[in-house]
């Protein structure tokens, strides 16, 4: 199925964050929205939705997590227990209460930067406290420190939030490195909090695995938080899935408040089983066209801007830009909006590590991108 973005003249219609928060002239490539055009069985869904007035409140017992199960299964040969899929608002709430529901307050919490900074305030926001553990970047690409989360954990640490495939750099962690975390984690008594809301953008060639899926101490001690909204750009229908695989983290979700659960929009719930249910031709189009910018974004930046570094992300629409060689300084985003009247999300924002990076969001039509790493160059 052929899908491309909608030209800019239609998108600067939208009224969500990405087409509001700057003026006309700016090019936003910065908040993880797409530009393509909404799938036609999730359009149709929600039509049908108000056509009937269904409006209310979204029920408990609903088609969610068989949706998400035939999905997972048909995509990943993951087999998920429909009963153990609970939902709530977003994934940013289900990280939040699902740590309050382990954690208690001032507990260490890992996170591995550069890493998608509402991280550093969920935790927080939890009670906990963060306890950055950087990724390893070798020749060999992206991994986990390993040594460095058995020094933590060693050190008392029990709970680790983790990105897989990571964001910002579309990195979707190798099984060795999920298994190695799961021993771990048996090892020491830590539980895992895996978000995997970039999972369904993986591109093809590449592999993503389930972190419950890797052992059976991964599937005790794990919980799975995701949802439709990244890979069909469902974020403003609020809907996300808490999903487990024991019998214990299945009773820490059960114990959570009983809002967590009623807090799922009406629309976000049958969007979502639309999209798990319907949407893969479309997301198979999308995949497609990603696949295209990748490779785009790849020349341009060699011909246009040949000392700014750039590994193609294996998973999602979004590009980690090492920007050092610019001399735009700890935050370049700031010299490209400014100068190029390009939106880019700050690399200070996702950590430490981030100094000197941008991300930027390449969802878009061809023209948009090329005129984006256009006028990036033009304002050295």
């Amino acid at each position: 199925m052929d899908v491309t973005a909608e030209p800019l003249t239609l998108l600067r219609e939208r009224t969500s964050m990405k087409w509001r928060n700057y003026p006309g002239d700016v090019l936003p490539l910065f908040i993880a929205e797409m530009d393509y055009p909404l799938a036609e069985p999730i359009a149709e869904a929600l039509h049908d939705a108000v056509r009937r007035s269904d409006t209310g409140y979204a029920a408990p017992a609903n088609d969610l997590g068989e949706a998400f199960a035939g999905f997972a299964g048909n995509r990943w040969g993951w087999r998920v227990d429909p009963d153990q899929v609970a939902s709530t608002t977003d994934v940013s709430v289900a990280i939040v209460e699902t740590l309050r529901g382990l954690i208690l307050p001032g507990d260490r919490v890992v996170i591995t930067p550069p890493v998608y900074p509402p991280f550093f305030d969920l935790v927080a926001e939890a009670g906990g406290r963060v306890e950055p553990v950087p990724l390893l970047h070798g020749q060999t690409g992206w991994t986990l420190d390993l040594d460095a989360l058995e020094r933590v954990f060693l050190g008392g640490t029990r709970f680790i939030l983790l990105c897989n495939p990571h964001n910002p750099i579309g990195h979707p962690h190798g099984i060795e490195d999920l298994i190695a975390l799961a021993e771990l984690a048996a090892r020491h008594g830590v539980t895992v909090v895996s978000d995997e809301v970039h999972a369904p953008l993986t591109r093809a060639g590449a592999v993503f695995t389930p972190y419950l899926t890797v052992s059976p101490e991964a599937a005790e001690h794990g919980v799975c938080l995701t949802s439709a909204s990244k890979a069909w750009n469902l974020a403003g229908l609020k809907c996300a899935l808490i999903v487990t695989a024991s019998e214990r983290m299945r009773r820490v979700v059960t114990a959570l408040p009983q809002e967590v659960s009623w807090r799922t929009s009406q629309f976000g719930l049958i969007a979502g089983v639309a999209a798990y249910r319907h949407g893969q031709p479309w997301l198979d189009g999308v995949l497609a066209a990603l696949d295209a910018n990748r490779g785009l974004l790849g020349d341009l930046l060699d011909a246009q801007l040949p000392g700014v570094p750039y590994s193609p992300p294996d998973a999602g629409f979004l590009a980690w830009l090492d920007l050092r060689s610019l001399g735009w300084g700890d935050d370049p985003s700031a010299a490209a909006l400014e100068r190029a009247k390009v939106a880019l999300s700050p690399g200070p924002m996702f950590g430490t590590p981030g100094q000197g990076f941008a991300r930027l969001n390449f969802a878009c039509s061809p023209e948009v991108l090329s005129e984006a790493i256009s006028r990036l160059a033009a304002a050295i």
